[in-house]
């Protein structure tokens, strides 16, 4: 596998590259990152452990390995899934292990919430099409897989393989992503001066500004 692209920070307003297709309704977090991975002190090394027993179950199968194992999508940053996508537990390791894979943007029929939640707290957008909308995506997109693709957050917008396709993105997500809210610990980073003035003036924390 190729290195992943960086982790998200700052102001999104754009993911480009190749996509991968993993289709199927209600995939939930468990097959995502089964339960046994959850033990980990860190996320670090979640990331070829993702999906990993839907891979070991196709690795001998006819059909071919599973798509995150497939050497044409190797370095792909968008994911684009079917209804329901991130049901079940929420585990916030499932986001993190896509995240650590390469996965920057996700395009589905639908998202269970606190999947939704877990991925916008990672700087991780996932964009809404409809039934037959996401079909035809997935379809153009598996019969291109080098074709780069761009995911036009701020216009709720996917471009590629010659197609223009206009998605939903709910207006408090939208505003996060592109404005940077969403980065609670680089907006604490930004704002360090004006933190430890505050601290400053605290005298329960008069040690932190000189820390």
């Amino acid at each position: 596998m190729t290195s992943p692209a960086p982790f998200p920070s700052g102001p999104i307003t754009a993911v480009c590259g190749t996509t991968v297709v993993v289709r199927g309704d209600d995939i939930d977090t468990d097959r995502i990152i089964p339960a046994r991975f959850l033990k980990c002190v860190t996320f670090d090394a979640l990331g070829p452990a993702a999906f990993a027993d839907d891979r070991a179950e196709l690795a001998q199968a006819v059909a071919g390995p599973h798509p995150f194992d497939r050497p044409e999508h190797q370095g792909a940053t968008i994911l684009l899934v079917n209804r329901n996508f991130g049901c079940g537990s929420s585990r916030e390791h499932a986001p993190q292990a896509l995240m650590r894979w390469g996965i920057r943007a996700v395009v589905g029929e639908s998202f269970a919430e606190i999947f939704h939640g877990n991925c916008l707290a990672l700087g991780i957008p996932c964009l809404v099409a409809g039934h037959e909308q996401m079909l035809a995506i997935q379809e153009a997109a598996a019969a291109a897989p080098a074709e780069p693709f761009e995911l036009d957050v701020a216009a709720a917008r996917l471009q590629g393989a010659d197609r223009v396709w206009e998605l939903e993105l709910a207006g408090g997500p939208r505003q996060m992503l592109v404005s940077g809210q969403w980065d609670a610990t680089g907006q604490l980073v930004a704002n360090d001066a004006g933190l430890r003035s505050t601290a400053s003036r605290l005298p329960y924390l008069s040690g932190f500004a000189a820390a």
